[in-house]
């Protein structure tokens, strides 16, 4: 979910970052307990705001002292994994759900549900708690959550006759034909980045009652029949017979395709609610755009894949680790993080911070509307899942929306890759 807009561009400012730690140096065994925690924030108010949450706590906590430093999303896993097996894993990591439950199955994460107090619980619906539990153990706090969602251009659309849906929800099928009714010489209906499709093509998938996954761990086994194939059928179906989703689209970063949004040549784009705040700072005078409702299929369903915080289980400091946990996990400060990326808290009160800040411009409205259909996903308790993704699925899934392969060959390397993967 979580290998955002700009990323590339964003390294640049975290490899500045990194050489210039918020907060004390190396605990040396004197003095105040030192916590390292690594941030993957990247957008320059979420890091900020994860600067001003570190200082602030620091203020609050002399005899703890947490020291800030950057990681990139795109090297985490790997860093984690060397970082695992030398005994190295800073005190406080960032990641995402469904990156740590491998960590988590090989014993490497500490149990957080002793530490976090009821109010932190509450006030975070129990499906995103299902989505950082592994074998009944909450390995992380859950802190921010994206959706996918449609993007349009309102002017285009009201111009072409389609009604600007108001309703919770909004049909594929509805998707499908204002895609149609809004295509032209000079436009595609639809553009989608679809360069990494995985995640995707899994979330979304959820609303048609696909699972790709039984059982958990390393038992787990794949299971690919009509329901996981339907996202990605009607996405070929809407590109290659009506004609109406741009294809070369498929094969861009959302980044390229928000560009062409903005300079008219589609109607409506799929992508991360956080691209909202790229609209909302790029967009020329006069761009009329909106979110519309929650896509769905048999339902509005999707993963629930947050962004988390995690203590190793050999960290010296678990308790006071998970309470600098406890503490970025404060309604205000989550909101201020979401802010950052607009991206959706995790929690209810974190929500309603940001609801009561934005006044739900922008988008913010339906994009906080649609946290209540994040739900957990199966794919994120299966041990071997990221690599199934990056070998396997990513590259199966590419072929076919490249129309180089079809519905019954990307049914055969999604099951017959899990068994190269997972040893059948």
């Amino acid at each position: 979910m979580l290998r955002r807009l700009g990323l590339t561009a964003a390294a640049v400012l975290l490899a500045g970052c990194a050489t210039a730690p918020v907060g004390p140096d190396v605990d040396d065994g004197a003095g105040p307990i030192t916590l390292r925690f690594q941030s993957l924030a990247f957008q320059e108010p979420s890091v900020a705001a994860t600067e001003r949450i570190v200082t602030a706590w620091n203020a609050e906590h002399p005899d703890v002292q947490v020291q800030l430093t950057q990681g990139t999303w795109d090297a985490v896993h790997d860093q984690l994994v060397t970082q695992f097996q030398g005994g190295t894993a800073p005190d406080v990591i960032h990641d995402e759900s469904a990156d740590i439950a491998g960590f988590a199955r090989q014993g490497y994460l500490a149990d957080l549900g002793p530490h976090l107090s009821g109010e932190t619980r509450s006030g975070v619906p129990q499906g995103v708690w299902d989505a950082v539990t592994v074998d009944g153990k909450v390995v992380a706090a859950p802190t921010l959550l994206q959706s996918y969602v449609v993007f349009a251009n309102t002017t285009v659309l009201e111009q072409a006759g389609v009604t600007i849906p108001t309703s919770p929800t909004w049909t594929w099928d509805e998707l499908a034909d204002a895609a149609r009714r809004t295509t032209s010489p000079e436009r595609a209906g639809l553009g989608w980045g679809l360069r990494q499709p995985t995640a995707t093509v899994m979330s979304l998938g959820l609303g048609f009652g696909g699972r790709f996954f039984t059982g958990s761990g390393d038992t787990a086994a794949v299971q690919v029949g009509d329901a996981e194939l339907e996202v990605p059928r009607r996405i070929h179906e809407m590109a290659y017979t009506d004609r109406s989703l741009d294809p070369t689209s498929l094969t861009q970063s959302g980044s390229d395709v928000i560009t062409g949004f903005l300079a008219g040549r589609y109607a409506m784009v799929v992508a991360g609610s956080y691209v909202a705040q790229q609209l909302a700072e790029a967009a020329p005078p006069g761009f009329a755009w909106r979110v519309l409702p929650a896509l769905a299929g048999t339902s509005p369903n999707q993963a629930a894949n947050p962004q988390t915080l995690s203590v190793p289980a050999d960290s010296p400091h678990v308790e006071q680790a998970a309470e600098f946990i406890e503490f970025v996990m404060r309604p205000d400060n989550v909101a201020a993080l979401a802010q950052g990326e607009w991206l959706i808290p995790a929690s209810q009160p974190a929500r309603d911070a940001v609801e009561a800040a934005t006044g739900g411009q922008n988008g913010w409205e339906p994009t906080l509307d649609g946290a209540q259909y994040l739900t957990t996903a199966p794919f994120q308790a299966v041990a071997d899942y990221p690599q199934w993704k990056d070998q396997i699925a990513t590259p199966a899934l590419q072929r076919y929306l490249g129309n180089q392969s079809d519905l019954p060959t990307l049914q055969r390397e999604l099951t017959e890759g899990w068994a190269q993967v997972a040893g059948g």
